[in-house]
């Protein structure tokens, strides 16, 4: 495993980190603590050291397991967690700094440890990012000892941006992937982002880069890559990235003849994000053991070339960057 600066905290971070968005449950199949315990102990094993959860994973359910398994290991481990969904609606008018304290309790509660590493605002309503009293809450939450740090989630790179020029915010985590190329070119430029920790999330699209899904694959009802594709549930970002699910078909075997070989493409997706240096690390899930495995593989991948790179930024432009590149 290698490792990379974390912005101003100072902190060394594994390059390919575990997402826990499945570990949760959520995506159409029931929470499994022994299996979490065991995916989340093998990416420890594996050299993973920063885990990323949230409070709405499996209703705390996904903390709780990240918790456990932390405890139960030598290793530092920093832990990520986020807060803010649970208010509903989701409106910048829910978010009190009341209610924000009282997630970050629950979260101790639920991980079972003293301090949360890393705290994120979960894809916060737009508004929030300009609101001076919701960032000096996480001040006091630090100065208290119940945090380290304080991140934001999300959706859009203006959001990211907005969040900047808080003194309290170290990390921004953002959708990016071979679909998603709008933070390379304007979040990635920003004079001062090597000030802050970049976390990659969505880097496989919701399994469109894995390579594996079809015209006929079939998602649970519990799923949201078969309830959310229009945002029915949360932004439409989070699914699939955004993109046409058929023109993402079409864009994945295009892909697939720049990357041949005995690799799979997933491996690549998750390579090709590690290119861009600004990374702090790549957040992929893992429903299974060996999933763990194989995105582990991918830091161990040669460098992309420069064509190789070119030739998926066509790809971007042929097929999605009219259709998304200025919704987020």
């Amino acid at each position: 495993m290698k490792y990379r600066k974390f912005g101003k905290t100072g902190w060394s971070v594994s390059e390919i980190s575990l997402g826990t968005w499945q570990v949760g449950g959520g995506w159409g199949k029931p929470f499994d603590a022994k299996l979490a315990n065991r995916i989340i102990h093998a990416a420890i094993d594996r050299g993973i050291n920063f885990i990323d959860t949230a409070d709405v994973y499996g209703g705390g359910l996904s903390e709780s397991a990240v918790g456990k398994a932390v405890k139960e290991s030598p290793e530092r481990i920093y832990v990520a967690t986020k807060c803010g969904r649970q208010i509903q609606p989701h409106v910048s008018e829910g978010y009190t700094t009341d209610k924000l304290r009282a997630f970050v309790e629950a979260s101790l509660k639920n991980t079972g440890l003293d301090t949360i590493d890393l705290i994120q605002l979960h894809c916060p309503p737009t508004p929030v990012y300009g609101r001076d009293e919701i960032f000096g809450l996480f001040e006091k939450l630090k100065e208290e000892g119940k945090i380290s740090a304080m991140g934001v989630s999300v959706e859009t790179v203006d959001e990211a941006l907005a969040a900047m020029k808080y003194e309290i915010v170290s990390s921004i985590q953002v959708i990016f992937n071979m679909f998603r190329l709008k933070p390379s070119e304007t979040l990635f430029a920003h004079p001062d982002i090597d000030r802050f920790g970049i976390i990659a999330r969505v880097p496989l699209a919701s399994g469109l880069l894995t390579g594996k899904l079809t015209s006929d694959t079939v998602f649970s009802k519990e799923d949201h890559r078969q309830f959310n594709r229009q945002g029915e549930a949360f932004d439409k970002g989070e699914t699939f990235s955004g993109v046409d699910y058929q023109k993402g078909l079409r864009a994945v075997e295009e892909l697939k003849e720049i990357f041949q070989g005995k690799e799979p493409l997933a491996a690549w997706a998750i390579r090709w994000v590690l290119m861009f240096p600004l990374v702090s690390t790549v957040i992929p899930g893992a429903s299974k053991i060996d999933q763990v495995h194989s995105n582990v593989k991918a830091s161990n991948l040669p460098e992309i070339s420069a064509k190789e790179m070119e030739a998926v930024k066509n790809i971007y432009d042929k097929y999605f960057k009219a259709d998304i590149h200025h919704l987020w």
